[in-house]
């Protein structure tokens, strides 16, 4: 039946599958229409006869057109214009087919059904946009046999349904008195049963017509109304209406129950708002400040409904609520309850930020921030596409670590902007109490939540960026161990319950996304850091570095000390200058200092009255900074016997140091300075080893150690050196100082050393490997299973070194030494060479 808001409305779709006007037809209407269609009843017949066989065919997306039904059709397609267009041409009349889907733009033969509804167009109105208006009339059924044409419109040969005339009898009878009980009843749930509406349907005894009649006014899925068209006994057609009217009678009673349940509930509000007025009424005469405390209640009230709490959270909510209602305003349990569920209140239980799930969005907000750091800008775009294919996915729990000033909070916000969320940073630094975490429990005075819930409020969504900072400074005492707090917040499958200990419901985060940062992994404890997902920031290199300078740091220096834009000229080997001779760090910020101190120097000169443009040149540079901080070591064209060249990484990047080894006379004993660790210590006892075990095969005399002392020295003596990887290097000094060969000075090395000789992998290699060119060396010697680790080496920074993976220490003396070939001693102690083997492509075994 028709709707509320319609009511003896027919409304349809048009083919286009917008909702067509509806065609408001009166109680009068209705029985005129009525009483023409039994005064035409004696000529249907004709009218059928009259149809032409092949007719145009319309198809409509979410109608079933039933006979005698007029309703109005927006055109839009090109082929359905031209399908109108013939009908006008040829009698007016149009086969109506509804498609089996309604997604359908252009539906062919197999996307409509078979029977349709044969209509003769009414009136037609051309619209301003392109567009055509018919009103149409059901006219019969009809059902496809053949399609003539498929373009420019579908043209079908039809066959006519004639309308069966069904006897009357006691079943028929009770059959259409059913129908009209439950299509009455259908009103009067609705509120739309009127007597002229009424009499229409007791005025309609032929039981196919009744069926047409409250079918196109029922609000049925396509397919249910389709097979009512497509049934062609009128009392079986009459049959499948009453099964639909009593699901909407049901549907109707549903509706009806519900409405009057809202009403109830709305009845009962505005009694409680009318009695609570005339209780604030009652308060203002006697000047009772008691009203003032319960406006503060209503308000409270109104906002924790609006709050979005969970079930459980509120009855907690509701039960502290009536605890307040019932304390003197000046109490201080009273103070303590209204703080708590002011925090209620203001956390942001059900408030989410939409993700920004633009990939190529985020790419470009990630390149634009930061300089290299592929591998985490591609584990976050990997994050967003995931996300972006199932919204449902948790939060990833990323921890980066790295050197200070290599961006790992700056890269934080530039996760929060690409993804559209807000960021809040935590610093754990120095952090002993758990409650910090956990939150304070409410019987101590001025307990509050955790830095965890005090950041969600401050955000205001349940799914921000927050970012853990200095997790690796996390302290422990008699207070609680924070790092234990963190794993229930840092935790996938129990993060969704979070207990503060101040709110003591559950509160879930894991919608939030968490990134820690850290310095080292060591202090980490184990279980905390098997719950995050760790990424490695290693130190920028040269270029990056002045890569950096020059997008972030020189504009944002010159805004910062009053300069314009552009108005510094710093050039590249000025800027190159810097970094190598004023800094030595992984990140930028003391690059960052001495751009700034270049900057209040240009401020001054402006200030005084010189105009801009500066140029700062290499020689500026200097007498503005003053002397170079850091001088490297001088690149020798020829090292000594006993010098070798190592490879060593720092929090500051990778260095290349010196090891010089020394032979005396004396009675075997190793001297070992420069302030080396025991890790380092035991490095070259084993190198030690390894060549007394092989000293026939390296050249060595098997005695040596009876007659000589040996002391290694690795400058500068000042600085603290520990580490496995300085095993190789230690090695071929003690060789080179031992049979008085020269190593190559263009060869730098690293790896540990085994008694067997055996080259084992160890970390820094891409740190390392870029020290090495910054010294202007030409080849690296590492070993063999950390060629994988090529793949962070910038590919133009390997095409100014070659990189030479090694498995055993046999390989090395003929990459090292500068005669290429190994002394072997014959048996009668004079030493022999053997042929000179041959170096790796691009490597000259006889320059220096």
């Amino acid at each position: 039946m028709a709707d509320d808001n319609e009511k003896d409305a027919l409304v349809c779709s048009d083919e286009s599958g917008n909702q067509a006007q509806p065609v408001i037809d009166s109680t009068e209407e209705h029985e005129n229409d009525t009483a023409g269609q039994q005064a035409r009843e004696a000529g249907s017949n004709d009218i059928i006869q009259s149809i032409p066989d092949v007719l145009p065919v319309l198809p409509v997306r979410d109608v079933v057109i039933f006979n005698y039904m007029i309703l109005p059709l927006f055109i839009s397609r090109e082929s359905s214009v031209r399908a109108v267009d013939a009908a006008l041409k040829n009698g007016r009349y149009l086969l109506v087919c509804a498609q089996k889907e309604e997604s359908t733009d252009e539906p062919g033969p197999q996307d409509l059904y078979t029977v349709g509804t044969v209509v003769q167009v009414l009136r037609m109105l051309k619209l301003p946009d392109s567009r055509v208006k018919i009103l149409v009339q059901g006219v019969s059924r009809a059902r496809i046999t053949d399609y003539r044409r498929i373009e420019p419109y579908m043209e079908a040969q039809i066959v006519a349904v004639t309308e069966q005339i069904s006897a009357a009898n006691a079943t028929v009878e009770a059959l259409l008195r059913s129908v009209r009980d439950q299509s009455e009843k259908v009103l009067h749930l609705r509120g739309l049963a009127s007597p002229d509406v009424l009499s229409v349907l007791q005025g309609v005894d032929d039981p196919g017509r009744l069926a047409d009649l409250i079918a196109a006014n029922m609000r049925m899925k396509t397919a249910d109304a389709q097979r009512i068209l497509e049934t062609e006994n009128p009392v079986e057609r009459l049959e499948l209406v009453n099964a639909q009217l009593q699901r909407e009678v049901e549907v109707a009673t549903v509706q009806a129950r519900i409405q009057s349940s809202a009403r109830e509930g709305m009845d009962k509000a505005q009694k409680d708002y009318f009695l609570r007025e005339q209780l604030k009424a009652i308060h203002n005469e006697l000047g009772d400040r008691a009203d003032e405390s319960e406006e503060d209640l209503d308000n409270l009230r109104k906002a924790l409904d609006k709050a979005g709490l969970p079930k459980e959270v509120r009855q907690e909510a509701d039960k502290q609520l009536r605890r307040l209602s019932g304390m003197h305003a000046d109490a201080s349990e009273a103070t303590v309850v209204r703080t708590y569920l002011d925090w209620l209140v203001d956390l942001p239980w059900k408030k989410l930020s939409r993700d920004r799930l633009d990939i190529h969005r985020a790419k470009e907000v990630l390149d634009a921030d930061h300089c290299g750091l592929t591998k985490i800008k591609d584990r976050i775009l990997e994050f967003l596409s995931v996300r972006k294919l199932n919204p449902q996915s948790k939060g990833p729990i990323l921890c980066f670590v790295g050197p200070p000033g290599v961006g790992k909070t700056s890269l934080g916000r530039s996760i929060a902007r690409a993804m559209g969320r807000k960021f809040q940073r935590l610093s754990l630094g120095g952090m002993h109490d758990e409650a910090e975490i956990r939150g304070h429990r409410r019987t101590y005075i001025g307990a509050m939540p955790g830095r965890i819930l005090q950041a969600l409020k401050q955000a205001g969504t349940r799914n921000p960026v927050i970012m853990l900072d200095e997790v690796d400074k996390l302290g422990t005492d008699f207070r609680g161990d924070p790092s234990s707090a963190l794993l229930e917040v840092l935790d996938p499958e129990q993060n969704f319950s979070f207990s503060d200990h101040y709110l003591n419901v559950p509160f879930d985060l894991s919608k939030v996304m968490f990134i820690c940062t850290a310095n080292h992994l060591d202090p980490i404890p184990a279980a905390l850091r098997d719950r995050m997902e760790v990424i490695s920031l290693s130190g920028y290199t040269l270029q990056e570095k002045a890569e950096i300078a020059r997008k972030h740091l020189l504009a944002k220096q010159e805004k910062d000390n009053g300069l314009k834009p552009g108005e510094m000229k710093l050039s590249a080997a000025a800027l190159n200058k810097v970094i190598r001779a004023y800094t030595r760090e992984a990140g930028v910020r003391n690059l960052e200092r001495e751009l700034s101190s270049l900057c209040r120097k240009l401020a001054r000169r402006k200030a005084e009255g010189e105009n801009g443009p500066f140029t700062v040149g290499t020689a500026e540079v200097e007498s503005m900074l003053g002397a170079p901080r850091f001088i490297e070591d001088e690149k020798e064209k020829k090292l000594r016997p006993g010098m070798a060249l190592g490879l060593a990484w720092t929090p500051a990047g990778g260095e290349v140091l010196t090891v010089e080894a020394t032979v005396m006379k004396g009675k075997g004993g190793l001297t070992l300075t420069g302030q080396l660790g025991d890790v380092m210590k035991e490095s070259a006892q084993a190198a030690l080893s390894y060549i007394r075990s092989r000293a026939d095969s390296l050249g060595v005399d098997p005695g040596f150690l009876s007659k000589h002392d040996l002391h290694v020295h690795v400058p500068a003596g000042a600085t603290p050196k520990d580490g496995p990887s300085a095993g190789v290097t230690l090695t071929t000094a003690l060789i080179s100082a031992l049979t008085g060969r020269r190593v190559r000075a263009d060869v730098c090395m690293t790896g540990e050393i085994t008694l067997r000789g055996r080259v084992l992998p160890v970390g820094g290699i891409k740190e390392k490997i870029l020290a090495g060119v910054a010294r202007g060396l030409k080849h690296v010697l590492i070993p063999y299973q950390n060629s994988k680790d090529l793949e962070d080496v910038p590919q133009d920074l390997l095409k100014r070194i070659e990189v030479h993976p090694v498995h055993h220490y046999d390989d090395l003396p003929a990459l090292v030494f500068e005669d290429g070939g190994v002394p072997i001693r014959t048996r009668k102690g004079k030493p022999e060479t053997t042929k000179k083997k041959t170096a790796p492509k691009g490597m000259d075994m006889t320059r220096a």
